[in-house]
């Protein structure tokens, strides 16, 4: 009937990180945009109260290779969530297409299979100035947004 209130469950995370144990993945191609990607996560999780002692960052040689370990990190239980970082710029051939695509798709079905979140914080740039910026200089820092996404998922796979 219009006019009746009927209450509804609402289900959303909060940005309390506290008691929350962490992975992170994270690309070593193109380390001076890495580690930008990397302290801004850190940043977050520090700010919203992690478990900095529980948090664990795992390093790999490239984008390519984190579906690989997030999945394993995933599945060990020891964490609530896993933060996936990294660049893909592209080049002159169709080479920056296939890795995008794979690495999307594998992140994807990651979060799903283990029933933690995972979340894509891989830049998939044009120009590596545009993935400068994306780490901290004009446009944010994308390893900050990805590390308050996950504690918010987190917050969310708790309630459910």
């Amino acid at each position: 009937m219009m006019g009746d209130f009927v209450m509804v469950r609402t289900i959303q995370g909060s940005l309390d990180a506290s008691g929350i144990r962490f992975a992170i993945v994270i690309s070593r191609f193109n380390m001076f945009i890495s580690e930008r990607l990397l302290s801004g996560a850190l940043d977050a999780l520090e700010r919203h109260g992690a478990p900095m002692n529980e948090v664990a960052v795992a390093w790999v040689p490239g984008s390519f290779e984190v579906p690989a370990i997030a999945h394993k990190m995933a599945l060990s239980k020891k964490f609530d969530a896993v933060i996936c970082l990294g660049t893909l710029i592209r080049g002159e051939t169709p080479h920056f297409d296939h890795l995008s695509a794979a690495v999307t798709r594998g992140l994807g079905g990651i979060g799903i299979q283990a029933d933690i979140p995972v979340v894509n914080g891989i830049l998939t740039c044009n120009t590596t100035e545009q993935a400068i910026d994306r780490a901290g200089l004009k446009t944010g820092n994308k390893g900050f947004e990805a590390a308050v996404t996950a504690i918010e998922m987190a917050q969310v796979f708790k309630q459910l």
